[in-house]
C-alpha cells in the first residue's frame, strides 16, 4: 500500500490592515480609545456644568470647582431662560427652519437621484456632472445674489427664505449621496418590479426606498445638523423675529461676556435636540457609512 504524503500548507500571510484591526480589538486599545472619547466629551460636561450654575460662581471660578461643591447646581438658568421671549422664539424659529429644510432637501433630493440613477433621459449625464461640479460651489459665492434675489421677491429677512437657500446649498450633496446609492442597488429588483407592471413611483416607494433607508438616515442627519448649527446663512437672510438660536445667542453676547449663564443655557439646549436626532437615526447612520466597505 503507497502512503501518500500530504503537506498542510501555513495560513497566509495577514495583510497590515487585518493585523491592524486584529489589534484594535485588545483591551488595551478600547480603553485607551475611551479615554480618548472622555476627554472629547469634556467641553460638553464644562458646558452643562456653566448651564447649572449662577453667574457670580461662574464668573468667580471655573466649572470643574463644582467637583468640591456641588451645592452650587440649580436650575434657575433654565427657569430664566423660559421667560426669556428672544431665546424661546428663536428656538421655535430653528425647528421652523431646521425641519422644513431638512424635509425638503430628502424628498426633493430622492426623487432626483432616483431619475438619474434608474431613468434613461437625454442628458442624464450632464446633468448628474452639473450636480457634482455644484459640490465644489462655496456658499459665500451666493450670499449677495441670493439677497438680491429674496429681495426681489419679498423674502429676504424671512423664515422661508432661509429655508430655500439651505434648500439650495443642500441638493446637490444629497443627489450625489443617494443617487450612488441608488444605483448600487441589484437591477435585477428594479426590473422585476417593472416587469411585474409597477410605475416608476411605486417601484421607488416600495423597492428603493425601503432598501436606502440607511443612506436616506445619513443624510438626514447631516443635513438636519447643518441647518440647525449655521449662523452665516441666518445672519445674512434673517431678520429679529426669524432669527434661529444660533443668532439669538450671538446677540446675547455682553462685554467680556458677563452673561455666560444665560448662553451656555441656551448653547447647552440647542445642543440637545440634534443630540436626540442623532440617536434616533443612529442605527441607520451607521447602516449607511459602513454600506459602501462591503460588496
Amino acid at each position: 500500500m503507497t502512503v501518500v504524503e500530504v503537506s498542510v500548507a501555513g495560513s497566509p500571510r495577514r495583510g497590515v490592515l487585518s493585523r491592524l484591526v486584529s489589534r484594535l480589538g485588545g483591551g488595551a486599545v478600547q480603553v485607551g480609545l475611551a479615554l480618548v472619547a472622555l476627554f472629547w466629551l469634556v467641553p460638553v460636561l464644562g458646558l452643562l456644568v456653566a448651564s447649572l450654575r449662577e453667574e457670580s460662581a461662574n464668573t468667580a471660578s471655573g466649572w470643574w470647582t463644582v467637583l468640591t461643591a456641588p451645592a452650587e447646581l440649580t436650575l434657575t438658568n433654565y427657569a430664566d431662560l423660559v421667560h426669556n421671549s428672544t431665546v424661546l422664539r428663536s428656538f421655535l424659529n430653528t425647528v421652523y427652519i431646521a425641519v422644513p429644510a431638512t424635509v425638503l432637501v430628502v424628498v426633493i433630493a430622492a426623487l432626483a437621484a432616483y431619475g438619474l440613477a434608474w431613468i434613461e433621459f437625454p442628458g442624464r449625464l450632464w446633468l448628474t456632472t452639473l450636480v457634482v461640479g455644484l459640490l465644489v460651489l462655496p456658499v459665500q459665492v451666493a450670499l449677495i445674489p441670493g439677497a438680491k434675489l429674496f429681495g426681489a421677491l419679498g423674502l429676504f429677512g424671512t423664515i422661508t427664505g432661509v429655508v430655500l437657500f439651505h434648500v439650495a446649498f443642500g441638493l446637490p450633496f444629497a443627489i450625489f449621496l443617494l443617487r450612488n446609492f441608488f444605483a448600487g442597488i441589484p437591477r435585477d429588483l428594479v426590473e422585476a418590479a417593472r416587469m411585474d407592471g409597477a410605475r416608476e413611483w411605486v417601484v421607488l416607494r416600495r423597492v428603493v426606498l425601503p432598501i436606502a433607508k440607511p443612506a436616506i438616515a445619513s443624510l438626514t442627519i447631516f443635513q438636519f445638523l447643518w441647518v440647525w448649527n449655521d449662523l452665516l446663512v441666518a445672519l445674512v437672510f434673517a431678520d429679529q423675529d426669524s432669527a434661529p438660536i444660533t443668532v439669538a445667542l450671538r446677540a446675547q453676547l455682553r462685554q467680556f461676556g458677563t452673561n455666560i449663564d444665560l448662553l451656555s443655557t441656551g448653547a447647552f439646549l440647542s445642543m440637545v435636540v440634534p443630540l436626540a436626532v442623532f440617536l434616533l437615526f443612529q442605527r441607520y447612520f451607521v447602516q449607511g457609512v459602513l454600506a459602501g466597505s462591503t460588496k
